[in-house]
């Protein structure tokens, strides 16, 4: 990749979790490029339509143009229309905030939710962001369908979840990683407690293709004081259901199709309990 596609792809993302928009001098530091060439790829940026600037304040954001064409390929590979009507089933039952992540090369992403709970505490994060993989619920039920070797291979390149940011479980070595794991693999999902967001909790299924291709996740998140351990427990029935749902439905997505094609060989790699 040219050094001046890396950086234009680099000011994106760096804009795109940053809605209220950033000043030129902040996006140079913070991504470490020279003041001078982020304002040449702002400027050639807004010229296709990508990026503006605020009138009122001169913040650079992007425009709406990024999430129509994300949203639009979305629509047209079909992901959106199987597994909406599934995720909001399960959040109705659940009463919590139902996700499906789909698996993007060495990464999750969240494409698409139903929040179930209609009064007092909600938990909605932000969707389109990679999966922190180490300390997550969706990111223990994908890595506990492969071999120990491949999970931990994919963890050391994206690298362990500090407890600061993810709270004190959050695991911190190989050993508290593969103890995560294999209670997953064994149960044939994923829950955690205090390791991605204070005071939440999370459990995940994995959502195989009909080829035992691992092609996404669902998950299950909410307050701790409402979706306790217990309670997860006894939810795993209807999360699994709702999983292999998505896994049966999944032959008409051309995305769930091309899931893993030309993809390493740990992603298919499946072990037994």
């Amino acid at each position: 990749m040219s050094r001046q596609l890396d950086r234009a792809f680099r000011v994106l993302e760096h804009l795109a979790v940053h809605p209220e928009g950033v000043p030129v001098s902040s996006l140079a530091a913070e991504l470490d490029i020279p003041l001078s060439a982020t304002h040449r790829l702002l400027t050639e940026l807004i010229q296709i339509g990508y990026v503006r600037q605020s009138p009122d304040h001169g913040l650079y954001q992007l425009t709406i143009r990024l999430v129509s064409l994300g949203l639009g390929y979305l629509s047209s590979t079909g992901v959106v229309d199987i597994a909406q009507p599934l995720l909001e089933e399960l959040a109705r039952e659940t009463g919590e905030l139902v996700r499906l992540a789909v698996v993007d090369g060495n990464d999750l992403t969240f494409v698409a939710k139903a929040q179930g709970a209609t009064r007092g505490l909600r938990y909605d994060a932000d969707m389109g962001l990679s999966v922190a993989l180490s300390c997550s619920a969706a990111g223990h039920a994908w890595l506990s369908t492969m071999s120990d070797e491949d999970a931990l291979a994919l963890v050391l390149a994206q690298g362990f979840g500090s407890v600061a940011e993810y709270g004190p479980e959050a695991p911190q070595t190989v050993e508290a990683l593969l103890a995560c794991l294999h209670e997953a693999r064994e149960r044939g999902y994923s829950t955690i407690t205090g390791m991605f967001a204070p005071g939440m909790t999370a459990m995940a299924a994995p959502v195989r293709r009909r080829d035992g291709q691992v092609i996404g996740v669902v998950t299950v998140a909410g307050p701790e004081i409402r979706l306790s351990e217990p309670r997860m427990h006894a939810l795993a029935p209807s999360l699994l259901r709702i999983a292999g749902e998505i896994s049966r439905n999944s032959g008409v997505s051309p995305l769930f199709r091309s899931v893993g094609a030309g993809a390493p060989a740990r992603m298919g790699t499946q072990l037994s309990a």
